[in-house]
């Protein structure tokens, strides 16, 4: 029966991230930087409030798009953090997750034949859901920038057919923040064009140095601007599966219907647990940023002395350094350093085609699994070294 299957569906294959951990899987005593998911627990009052909601029988399906207390907060949340000002009532829905956010967007906006543009490398969720719904990804080439897609960049590739700019910031692969001059330069760009802008802000309380700037609070911006955003990496809630989608009142009541058709709604008890985080918990991430600060500067600083070449990341928890010097494909590289080192990483080649040459590593791990993984790392970089030098002794 599977000739019979949605051929879209057929033509998209597994997250690279997901095929190389499972690949790990198969390998003992691994230290393992792959899965972007945070190594702390879930803050106790948010679990407290958790085990609360089933006590109290919150066990039930809620309205479409979110207990109006949650979306209330959610609402308060991102006006005292980034300046944003929505209505609880009808513009913003609680999701399952920012994947789910990310989802019903695209499903929301998108028809047979219409582009998306994406800054290349990429987090790899984006892509399979776009041709899902019909649509061609339209890749920008950020290398050359920093990994940063700028205006000049961006006008190059806006067309007719040209209905969605996605910008992924603070970056998963990357780590890298867009400056706030810049997302000025593209709010220019795009204030006069009927263009969606899908801003995933899900790292937004990660950020290393000043402040995350959203380019929905630019004028004649957030009239044509989705945000996704959610408690995932800010209070690591990743399996409680809680995102939140902000936009126009025109935009959202359209995707409020998908969202219905789709979930029904967001898990009752897990968005009481989102409310307590959103406030009583609304900096709860302080101290867990502050941590990947250090732990980026060690990662950042070893990588640095060990002449492997990365662009500095201002928020996440990744880092994205070149192995190209070392003549592999990220994923022969990511298979020597899993079996000869026992260091796990993503190669970069799950980020779309600009990520080969790359590899991704995740700090969300402590300190002593780091320090060991990049000795380990080392040790592997200057057996590599040593054995060009062997091949080609005079070069």
């Amino acid at each position: 029966m599977e000739h019979l299957i949605n051929q879209k569906v057929k033509n998209i294959e597994i997250s690279g991230i997901r095929k190389f951990f499972n690949l790990v899987s198969k390998y003992d005593n691994v230290l393992s930087l792959t899965i972007g998911q945070p190594d702390f627990s879930t803050p106790q009052h948010i679990k407290d409030a958790g085990i609360n909601a089933i006590h109290n029988d919150h066990t039930s399906y809620t309205a479409n798009a979110g207990i109006y207390e949650l979306r209330k907060a959610a609402c308060q949340f991102i006006s005292d953090k980034y300046k944003l000002l929505y209505n609880p009532d009808s513009e913003v829905i609680v999701s399952i997750g920012a994947s789910q956010g990310i989802d019903i967007t695209f499903r929301t906006i998108l028809t047979e034949g219409d582009e998306v543009i994406l800054p290349n490398p990429v987090y790899p969720g984006y892509e399979p859901i776009i041709r899902l719904c019909g649509a061609t990804p339209v890749h920008v080439d950020t290398r050359s920038s920093s990994f940063l897609l700028t205006a000049d960049l961006l006008k190059k590739y806006i067309t007719d057919k040209t209905r969605c700019i996605v910008l992924p910031y603070p970056s998963n692969p990357t780590g890298v923040t867009l400056p706030n001059d810049e997302i000025k330069k593209i709010a220019a760009l795009l204030k006069d064009k009927d263009i969606f802008v899908l801003s995933d802000e899900i790292y937004s309380e990660l950020v290393f140095e000043g402040e995350h700037t959203t380019i929905a609070s630019f004028p004649g911006m957030k009239e044509k601007t989705i945000v996704i955003n959610g408690v995932s990496k800010s209070h690591s809630m990743t399996g409680w599966r809680i995102g939140f989608v902000f936009g126009p009142e025109n935009v959202m009541k359209h995707m409020l219907k998908v969202h219905q058709y789709n979930v029904s709604c967001a898990t009752s008890i897990s968005q009481y647990a989102a409310l307590q985080a959103l406030t009583v918990g609304a900096d709860d991430a302080i101290t867990m940023n502050e941590t990947y600060k250090q732990r980026m500067e060690y990662v950042y600083n070893r990588l640095q002395a060990m002449g492997i070449e990365s662009v500095k990341p201002n928020g996440a928890f990744y880092i994205f350094p070149s192995i190209e010097q070392f003549g592999l494909s990220s994923f022969d590289f990511a298979v020597k350093l899993l079996e000869e080192a026992k260091v796990a990483v993503v190669p970069g080649s799950a980020f779309s085609t600009c990520g080969e040459g790359y590899i991704r590593l995740s700090y969300a791990c402590d300190m002593e699994t780091l320090i060991k993984a990049m000795d380990r790392l080392e040790q592997l970089t200057l057996s590599l070294k040593q054995k060009s030098k062997n091949k080609f002794p005079y070069v």
